[in-house]
């Protein structure tokens, strides 16, 4: 496709319109493009089934994309994961860093604005016990204490960045067409269910048919293939299929996790209510550790600029408001100034465990 913005780097009006659209919803069927294309056509954006599976790809490979393809819940996939918080000393901060970052078990790691837990990141296992193994091993090797602040209630989790330009309520969900699917019960993954996951983590290839490219890479039948990440859907194991933007490419710079020491009586209500605002990507319940960590609630926003990640954390202060009494001393906004590691989940590892 001729696109004259494509050597300057900015984002097109198509382009604009395929990120609001298509962060979920995307089609799972043989030839997703073709319904994808005739959708945003019916929204005014005139786009060829060949265009827009060019285009994708274009944003794919110049970093404005993650990934294409579906968002794997690795919690519904097996083992667990959790965050956890510490202090790193200034005068030994890349020292530790670079002790919790050796473990391959750390999946994320970021610096964050606080004057004592300066440090945040994920541990990913296949074995929950493996946990407390990990953080033992990470005490020792810096001297550091760790706090375990596993999920207790997830109230969202949808990160989802919209920009300007058509589509902008990225309304489009096209996940209804395809096979029916019937969603089972089943915690455990068979072997080709487990291959499939494996193939499909890293995203989807940006062919016409992807799908059966996949089926050929795990010698299964793309029918199969097919019904099996839209049942993936309905069981969870799949969140959404779709593009995943790069929110740094966005301009979403501002990486907000916001905490709160909620009353526990309130917890339940005002976590649905935070979580519906737009602008939350993920809400969580942690728990407290006294004398060093007072809050319980975890909203993370997103913002373009210093100024509109203020205005919606004070969206969010609000919304607590209605149900509690909130003082200053009572939340906290930690904001990410460094990326220390991001690996990303090893699903295999977690896939291999549960499968039967």
């Amino acid at each position: 496709m001729n696109n004259p913005d494509a050597e300057t780097g900015e984002l097109t009006r198509l382009d604009r319109a395929i990120i609001n659209a298509f962060q979920g919803g995307f089609p799972v069927v043989e030839r997703p493009f073709e319904p994808a294309a005739a959708a945003l056509r019916e929204r005014g954006v005139g786009v060829t089934a060949t265009e827009l599976r060019e285009r994708i790809a274009h944003l794919d490979e110049a970093g404005t994309l993650s990934r294409f393809g579906a968002l794997v819940n690795a919690e519904e996939i097996g083992g667990t994961a959790t965050l956890v918080a510490m202090h790193a000393p200034e005068d030994r901060f890349d020292e530790v860093a670079e002790a919790v970052n050796s473990h391959r078990e750390v999946a994320h790691n970021y610096e964050r604005e606080h004057p004592h837990l300066n440090m945040w990141f994920v541990v990913s296992v296949a074995d929950e016990d493996r946990v407390g193994e990990v953080l033992a091993e990470i005490e020792a090797e810096t001297g550091q204490e760790t706090y375990n602040m596993p999920k207790q209630r997830e109230f969202r989790v949808e990160a989802k960045f919209l920009v300007d330009g058509p589509i902008e309520d990225g309304d489009v969900d096209l996940s209804d067409l395809g096979p029916e699917v019937t969603p089972t019960d089943r915690r455990t993954l068979a072997p080709v269910e487990r291959d499939l996951v494996v193939e499909i983590q890293g995203g989807l290839p940006i062919t016409d048919s992807p799908y059966a490219d996949v089926a050929d890479a795990i010698g299964a039948d793309p029918a199969w293939v097919v019904g099996t990440i839209k049942r993936f859907e309905r069981e969870g194991k799949v969140r959404r299929v779709g593009v995943v933007p790069n929110h740094y490419a966005l301009g979403y710079t501002e990486n907000g996790m916001t905490v709160w020491d909620v009353p526990d009586g309130v917890v339940e209500t005002v976590g649905p209510a935070v979580a519906s605002l737009p602008f939350v990507t993920h809400c969580y319940r942690r728990p407290r550790h006294e004398g060093v960590w007072p809050y319980n609630f975890f909203a993370m926003t997103h913002g373009r600029s210093a100024a509109e990640s203020d205005r919606r954390i004070r969206e969010v202060k609000q919304t607590m408001a209605e149900y509690w009494e909130v003082d200053e001393g009572d939340w906290d906004s930690l904001f990410s100034t460094r990326i220390l590691k991001k690996t990303g989940i090893r699903l295999d590892e977690r896939a291999d465990a549960n499968t039967e």
